[in-house]
């Protein structure tokens, strides 16, 4: 699937569903904060900027109940032929 956004544009669009996540669920960001332990500095600049580490985002999920919807990223890629089956797997590094 080709997609026409770029990965800043991605992160602000989570940003804005993360920031609608939370006040429906009738969260302040400082009580976001304290349930998370993300800074509400971090979250706030997260709302703003699209701007947050990964581990913080996961926590931000697991308290807004959102943190299965990352199991469905980089799915394990599905054999569909015996070529794909055979297929010698890529060794990194040098031999």
């Amino acid at each position: 699937m080709l997609s026409f956004k770029s990965p800043g544009e991605v992160a602000q669009h989570l940003a804005q569903r993360t920031r609608a996540r939370r006040v429906a669920t009738n969260l302040s960001r400082e009580t976001l904060a304290a349930k998370s332990g993300v800074s509400a500095a971090s979250i706030r600049r997260f709302e703003t900027t699209g701007a947050i580490s990964l581990e913080s985002l996961l926590k931000l999920a697991q308290v807004l109940d959102c943190l299965d919807a990352f199991e469905a990223l980089f799915p394990a890629k599905e054999i569909v032929t015996l070529a794909d089956i055979t297929a010698t797997p890529r060794l990194r590094g040098r031999l």
